[in-house]
């Protein structure tokens, strides 16, 4: 079926000129993966998913059915929650569709009239988005400037202070820096911390920056984090007080909606979860081996998996990107908007072997 009225045909080829023009590729399961978040290989965990189909074979329901609130709130998400709150030391918590709603439901329902919302310019677009409903208050500071951050508090006349940051950043691959923490505490400021790319990869405990930092948990602290990367399922988590959970419950439209995440992304997680904690020490020796590999090989410092090569030309990415995957490779190819200057985005996952990593690396310095 062909339609005669191209609506957005000047849209779409002024984006094919500027090289930022994307499309679908089916996944190649052929191909070395070094370009999904599944940061600890757990998607091709047979063991976890045959433990938790075993699980869901025995209930008498294999879905949700409905939202949370109404009827579709079932034992499996309260003890992932439970299991949550105890590993990450949270009073209460959460579980939803997605990292996207996660911070839809935070930024729209916590942000009201006469609040301000203080958000890191790198912070996810979820968030970006999050932050032009209503007409959120918002004010951006420069990338993990805190001092700029201080000094916009500082000068804030809000009835509420609201801070997002991430505990590493999608892209840079940058760690947060552990002085939000502080300047949120004496300016009794709220903090949503995004840890879609740092639970389960950094911390003693690899629950993430919280961890990372031993940070005592307060009432001002809110931890968000997906379970579709590092965890190998779908959906999000929401960790917070209890007042501040049973607040979101009450207020937050993708809590409640939609329909609760479902039974098996849940319990897949949780599984991922027991796994994380009882291979903690070899998870954490394997990230460190593929650390210093990057390290050696692109003289590039990573914190956790996510390795940003800058090349700065939107086109030059593409064939980059194509080139490695003619030779077996998947990779990022990151282009403006998303980024200011295009990377190939690397994630040195432990799906794939060190020397996979290493040769990788070798092709790629070649190429560029």
């Amino acid at each position: 079926m062909s339609y005669k009225n191209l609506y957005y045909d000047n849209e779409l080829k002024a984006l094919k000129k500027s090289g930022r023009y994307r499309t679908r590729e089916v996944v190649d399961n052929k191909m070395l993966d070094f370009a999904s978040n599944d940061y600890l290989g757990l998607s091709h965990n047979k063991n976890i998913h045959l433990s938790t189909c075993n699980t869901i074979i025995e209930l008498p329901i294999n879905s949700s059915k409905a939202s949370l609130l109404v009827n579709g709130y079932h034992q499996i998400h309260k003890d992932f929650e439970d299991a949550l709150c105890l590993a990450n030391g949270f009073e209460s918590g959460i579980i939803l569709g997605s990292g996207f709603n996660a911070n839809i439901a935070l930024i729209d329902s916590l942000v009201r009239k006469g609040d301000e919302l203080f958000m890191d310019e790198k912070y996810h677009a979820s968030g970006v988005l999050a932050s032009q409903i209503n007409g959120i208050r918002v004010r951006f500071f420069k990338h993990n400037d805190m001092n700029e951050l201080k000094e916009f508090l500082s000068i804030s006349d809000a009835k509420r202070k609201i801070v997002a940051v991430e505990g590493i950043y999608s892209m840079d691959g940058d760690l947060l820096k552990r002085e939000v923490f502080d300047i949120c505490e004496d300016e009794n400021t709220i903090l949503i911390v995004d840890e879609a790319h740092s639970s389960g990869v950094i911390g003693d405990n690899l629950m993430g920056i919280f961890d990372y930092y031993n940070i005592s948990i307060k009432p001002n602290h809110i931890k968000m984090g997906t379970l579709g990367k590092a965890y190998g399922s779908f959906g999000a988590f929401i960790l917070a007080s209890e007042h501040i959970v049973e607040y979101l419950i009450n207020r937050a439209r993708p809590i409640i909606y939609a329909t609760s995440l479902s039974l098996y992304d849940t319990l897949l997680a949780h599984n991922a979860l027991i796994y994380m904690q009882q291979n903690k020490l070899m998870i954490k020796e394997a990230i460190k081996l593929r650390q210093k590999i990057i390290y050696e090989e692109l003289n590039i410092h990573i914190d956790g998996l996510i390795v940003p090569v800058l090349i700065n030309d939107n086109k030059k990415v593409i064939d980059i990107k194509n080139e490695l995957q003619r030779l077996g490779y998947a990779v990022g190819g990151i282009r403006q908007p998303t980024v200011e200057k295009a990377i190939i985005r690397i994630i040195a996952r432990l799906g794939q072997t060190p020397d996979e990593l290493r040769d990788l690396c070798k092709n790629l310095d070649k190429i560029i």
